[in-house]
């Protein structure tokens, strides 16, 4: 790979395709553009969704999606990588064997964020159990840093988070998957003023409060995040400043989210882009 002064930081996105734009690869492209890095893309499946909801998906090949990573790996090279939706168990265990190979993840240099792309907004399963299962015990062990939402909490570990002291039952119960750290976000914790994320590694537990913005329009706001916190790591960041940074990104996309559609507008990463 040829670097010049000018060529700046890669973050890979292993995720499916949102036709409405709002979530999916096209919420984690532009939010690494908006951060400053280069996005590169392994397509796991193409959704049929618009603001109202999912209407259907079709996953991509297996050796298509591990391909895609190799060919971006060994060629441009990946300084952080994150995953969002990966549809199936087949998926998900091709995915972990192929960062061993291209050496992503907590064991080599390169940060791994997983966002456990396992519920809807409204709380509903999107994996089957063998996927989250897979999702635990092959994805979580390579993982830097592990992001689930309060009800992909509940799927993955039992642990229904209703405040401060659950939540962090929470994140000792997601620690001993493996990850090296555990986000595990407050947004869905609608009682509280303020949303509080909780960022663990077993040793040290750092709350993260942000306020709580009155919209509906948060589409894509966990995949923003993350590919946030991704980008950040991507430029050198430690886990703990990484996720700060991502924190203080997605306050302000929400903030500034816009309707769009006949129902749940997105979140906007363009306020970094304003002059």
């Amino acid at each position: 790979m040829t670097v010049t002064s000018r060529t700046p930081r890669t973050a890979l996105t292993i995720a499916g395709s949102d036709s409405g734009g709002g979530a999916g690869i096209q919420a984690d492209l532009r939010t690494f553009f908006a951060c400053g890095v280069h996005g590169l893309v392994a397509l796991t499946a193409v959704t049929v969704q618009n603001s109202l909801g999912v209407q259907g998906f079709s996953e991509v090949p297996v050796d298509t999606v591990t391909g895609q990573i190799t060919a971006v790996a060994e060629d441009m090279g990946v300084d952080a990588a994150k995953t969002g939706m990966l549809a199936t168990a087949e998926i998900i265990s091709a995915v972990a064997s192929t960062l061993d190979e291209v050496h992503i993840g907590q064991s080599y240099e390169t940060p791994f964020v997983v966002d456990p792309v396992a519920a809807s907004m409204h709380g509903d399963a999107l994996l089957r159990e063998e996927a989250l299962d897979a999702i635990r015990t092959e994805l979580f062990p390579r993982a830097t840093l592990v992001t689930p939402n309060l009800d992909e909490v509940r799927l993955l570990t039992g642990v229904t988070v209703t405040g401060r002291e659950s939540q962090r039952d929470a994140a000792k119960a997601l620690l001993e998957f493996g990850p090296r750290w555990v986000l595990v976000k407050g947004g869905h914790l609608y009682d509280a003023p303020d949303c509080v994320d909780l960022l663990s590694d077993g040793t040290r537990f750092v709350e993260l409060s942000g306020p709580r913005h009155d919209t509906e329009n948060t589409h894509g706001g966990g995949d923003t995040l993350a590919s946030a916190i991704t980008a950040s790591l991507a430029k050198g960041l430690g886990v703990p400043d990484a996720v700060a940074e991502g924190k203080r990104f997605i306050e302000r996309a929400v903030a500034e989210s816009y309707a769009l559609g006949k129902g749940v507008g997105p979140v906007s990463p363009f306020w970094r882009l304003a002059p």
